[in-house]
């Protein structure tokens, strides 16, 4: 009789009889797994990543120095795969390239979404996207009734290379001109974040040393709207100059009312009442009132002014922003500004006594409005939640606590500088936060209690409102 290891025969014969016995296993999962609702897909998909990136980051030749705890890596796995940017420690110091490239990438996936990459590749093979593929990218972008799958699925990986090529080139000569170090690198890695609105950075103090430069705030204010407006914007535009569409959708009207007037009303308000940039001079005034603005609602984190020393009415305005968020099938955060368009005509349908719902004279179908409600309903509940339970673990004033809350629900990464300081189980709370955020409050509800909400019947191509 014989112990310990057996010989490499028997070990390899050992392997293969395991290997055999748990293939059925395997295999009956895997059918399980894809006869789940789509809701439940995306949870475990972005689930995956996390936990896959929460590995490698765990891995000591991708850290500097003694190391990150592994909470504090499954903190920045998460705040990555969901495009946030919160993170208790610095990235630039505590991780090397390697482990900055794995941050990278899971931005790059999760600004893109769940499965897009995976199903453009299969497309780029002339196959078709198998039915649950196709389940899940219709959950993961929510798209007007004009749009094609396939083709919306190749847009958005073409548009965002080009995108984030164009942005590491300005980016690479902006850097290149202020001295920067590793100016190629830098370049790539802030322009994947601020496209994918991430607000990751490698510098301790966000922007806010180039925060009287114009080009840098135009180039990242740029790379951030083209990311957080949408793909279906970008799609539809293309389809008018090709000629394949006489005029843009009504989602695409109802994103860009939006997001001009909110651009406008945010930067004027913090413009006129913000009292840490009074002393700059107008032009400079302007820059860091945009900025800032452009950053809350795009969802993209980053910031050239201290936040922590922001006015309390500025935080409000701020935390408003950053609730409402930016646009579906986008890389940012938020409850969307469609919802809160279809909102917007809920409550003027209210006031004139009409039993439709109408937005720029158009009639919103009611199962869109059901949708918004929900979304917003959810969403508002996991913010209170979450700042109530960071109430009872965190010694951070109210309003910190609140903004935090709001940061990670929407994705936006912004803080007032309490993300370090936060205790182990107000780390938990705020990557349970930034999960649901990304994943979406109404699926994260309905992948967590099993329940399947009803798809709003499709009307016609040009009243359809995505939300």
């Amino acid at each position: 009789m014989t112990t310990g290891l057996p010989g490499k025969p028997s070990h390899m014969r050992w392997v293969l009889s395991r290997l055999v016995f748990f293939l059925p296993q395997v295999r009956s999962f895997a059918r399980g797994i894809a006869g789940l609702h789509p809701s439940k897909l995306v949870f475990i998909g972005y689930l995956s990543y996390v936990v896959i990136g929460w590995i490698a980051l765990c891995l000591p030749f991708v850290q500097k120095g003694p190391g990150v705890g592994s909470l504090d890596n499954l903190f920045v796995a998460t705040s990555a795969m969901s495009t946030t940017g919160l993170s208790p420690v610095s990235i630039a110091d505590c991780y090397n390239f390697f482990g900055q490239l794995i941050i990278l990438i899971l931005i790059q996936l999760g600004g893109i979404g769940y499965m897009t990459l995976g199903s453009f590749i299969v497309l780029a093979r002339h196959t078709e996207l198998t039915p649950t593929r196709s389940a899940i990218s219709k959950t993961v972008f929510s798209l007007p009734a004009s749009f094609k799958l396939g083709e919306f699925i190749k847009s958005v990986i073409w548009f965002t290379f080009v995108i984030e090529a164009l942005g590491a080139a300005a980016l690479y000569i902006i850097f290149t001109s202020a001295g920067v170090q590793d100016c190629v690198w830098s370049a790539i890695f802030h322009s994947v974040s601020s496209f994918c609105t991430a607000g990751f950075g490698l510098y301790n103090d966000s922007f806010m040393s180039f925060k009287d430069d114009f080009w840098l705030n135009t180039v990242i204010a740029a790379l951030s709207y083209l990311g957080a407006i949408g793909f279906i914007v970008c799609l539809d535009f293309w389809h008018v100059l090709t000629g394949r569409s006489e005029r843009v959708t009504f989602t695409t009207k109802i994103i860009l009312w939006a997001t001009i007037w909110l651009t406008i009303i945010g930067t004027g308000l913090l413009f006129i009442s913000e009292p840490t940039i009074q002393a700059a001079n107008p032009a400079d005034r302007l820059l860091e009132a945009f900025f800032q603005c452009m950053s809350a609602m795009t969802t993209v984190g980053f910031n050239t002014v201290d936040i922590g020393t922001l006015s309390k009415a500025s935080l409000l305005l701020i935390v408003v922003w950053m609730v409402i968020g930016s646009s579906p099938s986008g890389t940012g955060g938020g409850v969307k500004v469609t919802t809160i368009s279809a909102m917007i005509g809920v409550m003027r349908s209210a006031m004139v006594g009409s039993k439709s719902v109408h937005l720029r004279g158009r009639e919103i179908p009611y199962g869109r409005v059901i949708t918004a409600f929900a979304a917003l309903g959810f969403y508002l509940t996991a913010l209170m939640i979450g700042t109530y339970f960071l109430q009872l673990t965190e010694r951070s004033p109210f309003e910190k606590n609140l903004f935090e809350a709001a940061s990670a629900i929407g994705t936006v990464g912004l803080s007032m500088g309490i993300t370090a300081t936060l205790t182990a189980m107000g780390k938990i709370i705020i990557i349970l936060l930034m999960f649901c955020g990304r994943v979406g409050p109404l699926t994260f509800s309905s992948a967590m209690l099993g329940h399947v909400l009803a798809e709003p019947e499709k009307p016609d191509e040009d009243s359809d409102l995505a939300v």
